[in-house]
């Protein structure tokens, strides 16, 4: 039996498979003329999948009127794409049955993943960093007890908006220090987290899945460019080491930020110990480093395509278990 996972984001549509050997990321922004229908319709035909299990966090996308109408948008494209059994996940990390409540639907794909985690690795702070986000879920006695809501996650510490990719430079820095002194940044989308990454050897190429700031290409200089930007400047106004230099400033921001909000986390539930997840596992290492934690690392044991999924790849589990639960009834 087929059974795959699909995590839909306001930016990407990630798929895995409950056996792990289907791993796929598709570039999909909801905020645009989105071509989520389609492409899952073309996914459903390509992978012809017996059972799906799905989680959402793109009814956010500021295309809806409200988090109801982007709910009911995902769910229409996806039970139009597959003629299967299609179930959906909620915040408390399990099906939602009969009508339910659909805002329960919200922004649950840290729910999936908890889940798993709590079964396999028990108590623990789950963190995710993604290419937009990240989770600091607090797992106790298997289940987890964080914010059923981003909006309540953000108040309790447990949802950190800043990510491997896609986040905005003068969201995390007002100023950097530069050869001539501090140097405030422009407010302006002009480089990405993805640019310092690509930069400083923590991601790849290939890992850059979503568009750049200026449109342009993906190559260390093209970074360069859009991170000069970033101080008004261009590549014949700022050396090499200068812009090198903002990259880590934008890394050590980052990781100062996630460090704080694991702290808190962490003191509120009295845990010591995480296990990561995400593309941005380097950054979560990091800060467990600076907080003398034990970190598990879900690349190390599920693999790295796997970790960059795994909300998709939990949801898959989660429906394999039930599968496996009514076999034996």
């Amino acid at each position: 039996m087929k059974i795959i996972g699909i995590d839909i984001g306001g930016a990407n549509t990630k798929i895995a498979s409950a056996d792990g050997e289907i791993i796929e990321l598709h570039y999909i922004p909801l905020w645009k003329d989105t071509t989520l229908p389609t492409s899952l319709e073309d996914i459903a035909e390509e992978l012809q999948p017996d059972k799906v299990s799905v989680v959402m966090t793109g009814e956010l996308a500021d295309c809806f009127e409200d988090k109801l109408q982007g709910i009911d948008f995902i769910m229409r494209s996806v039970n139009d794409a597959f003629d299967c059994e299609v179930k959906y996940i909620d915040s408390s990390g399990y099906f939602t049955e009969g009508s339910g409540n659909l805002r329960d639907l919200a922004a649950a794909n840290w729910a999936a993943s908890s889940r798993l985690i709590g079964s396999e690795i028990g108590d623990c702070i789950f963190v995710d960093v993604g290419s937009t986000t990240s989770d600091i879920i607090p797992i106790k006695d298997g289940k987890h007890v964080a914010g059923l809501t981003d909006f309540s996650r953000l108040v309790r510490s447990e949802l950190f908006y800043a990510g491997t990719l896609r986040t905005n430079l003068a969201y995390l820095l007002e100023k950097v220090n530069v050869a001539n002194g501090e140097c405030h940044i422009a407010s302006e989308l002009f480089s990405t987290t993805a640019d310092a990454y690509l930069l400083l050897g923590d991601i790849s190429e290939e890992l850059y899945t979503c568009e750049t700031a200026d449109g342009a290409g993906k190559s260390k200089k093209d970074a360069m460019r859009r991170l000069a930007r970033v101080v008004c400047a261009d590549l014949t106004e700022i050396s090499a080491d200068e812009i090198y230099h903002i990259a880590q400033q934008v890394k050590e921001r980052q990781v100062s930020i996630l460090t704080q909000a694991i702290s808190v986390v962490a003191e509120r539930n009295g845990l010591d110990r995480i296990a990561s997840a995400g593309l941005g596992e380097f950054l979560i290492k990091e800060a467990a480093e600076r907080l003398g934690f034990e970190c598990i690392s879900v690349a190390a044991r599920w693999g790295p395509d796997i970790s960059k999924v795994f909300p998709a790849y939990a949801a898959a589990k989660i429906m394999e278990e039930e599968v496996n639960a009514s076999r034996k009834e």
